[in-house]
């Protein structure tokens, strides 16, 4: 089962009009790319735990026949958290073994290897665990030499291990039935550390494979750009990798530069001098001549005018950003929000 129940506030304002897991990475919806992978492995059925636009993913999916899936769809009326939101797609499993992800997560695990860690140590609940460089942004899980999980550790300036949890669980379904009902529940903080407490067996799969979580604009960014780029993989991107990504439909200018894993979608317009670098645009899109946009997702319909620089920003759908305008620094522009011509600067020069 994958939980798609967020709101994705830190994606705003992409996310006022789609859920995150549904925004287009490398030209597909993000869940595209995880239940691609789920098929790859062999996996035929699949629960959508759903709450926010919960109708968006069952009107683009449907079925799942498409992807070679069996997809259901079970909808929270009340947010749940990530453990509630497990226990409230029971009724729709069907195994004895059930393997759960968060929906926010890029990865690149072998998740038939993850299944068999579960089953060769006959754990009640495998985690997989992937090793960062830099872990204190996240809560570390720290493991014996058997690979068995002996603490769940909250962020931390010195943290004991460089393993985090990576957003991949299989459950014993008796373990799935232990969660409370009927409130919210976080897996992390309740579920994993009562069982611990318990004496169940909580063992880790730990490797090293790609993982980011797309939670935050700068994430977003780059993880579509390591798609494009080969640097990520995803059975739904078959064929050659490289600097962009250009769908059916779109028009690049002559003289327009592209690089660092730019998509540039259905639909969208780059003008002649144009410099995209890591850009992401929506379908409908449109950068005009000479404009540089580095870093940046620009939505649906929206427009950046001539010689405007868009660095490290998020552009909402239909807003239009008038020439010689710089928007740096984390910027975000709302939805059908007009900026004039050189309206905003970061630089004396106009």
């Amino acid at each position: 089962m994958i939980l798609v129940g967020g709101q994705g506030t830190r994606l705003r304002p992409l996310t006022l009009s789609a859920p995150k897991p549904m925004l287009p990475v490398a030209g597909l919806p993000f869940l595209h790319h995880l239940l691609a992978r789920i098929a790859d492995a062999g996996i035929t059925h699949v629960v959508l735990g759903t709450s926010f636009k919960a109708e968006v993913f069952e009107e683009h999916f449907g079925d799942g026949s498409e992807l070679g899936l069996d997809l259901e769809y079970v909808t929270e009326t009340e947010p749940l958290g990530t453990g509630g939101g497990i226990r409230n797609v029971l009724p729709k499993l069907r195994a004895d073994t059930v393997l759960v992800f968060n929906g926010d997560v890029l990865g690149g695990a072998d998740l038939g290897a993850v299944l068999d860690t579960h089953a060769a140590t006959e754990a009640d609940v495998t985690l997989h665990l992937v090793r960062v460089s830099d872990p204190r942004a996240f809560g570390c899980v720290p493991t014996d030499d058997s690979g068995r999980v002996t603490a769940f550790l909250e962020k931390t300036q010195d943290p004991p291990t460089d393993q985090i949890n990576a957003g991949c669980y299989v459950f014993r379904r008796e373990y799935i039935e232990k969660i409370p009902t009927g409130r919210p529940v976080s897996v992390e903080r309740e579920v994993f550390p009562s069982l611990l407490a318990e004496g169940a067996h909580i063992q880790g799969h730990v490797d090293v494979s790609y993982w980011r979580d797309m939670g935050t604009p700068e994430d977003y960014v780059r993880g579509s750009a390591d798609l494009v780029r080969g640097i990520a993989p995803s059975p739904a991107l078959p064929g050659q990798r490289g600097e962009s990504l250009v769908h059916p439909g779109a028009g690049v200018a002559p003289g327009a530069l592209l690089i660092g894993g730019t998509v540039v979608g259905r639909g969208a317009e780059v003008g002649a001098g144009a410099r995209l670098d890591g850009a992401v645009l929506f379908d409908g899109a449109r950068v005009e001549a000479g404009a540089t946009v580095e870093r940046s997702i620009i939505g649906f319909g929206a427009r950046i005018g001539p010689r405007a620089l868009v660095r490290d920003a998020v552009i909402g759908d239909g807003a239009s950003v008038g020439a010689r305008c710089e928007l740096l620094r984390g910027a975000r522009i709302w939805p059908g929000v007009d900026l004039p011509d050189g309206g905003i600067r970061f630089s004396t020069d106009v």
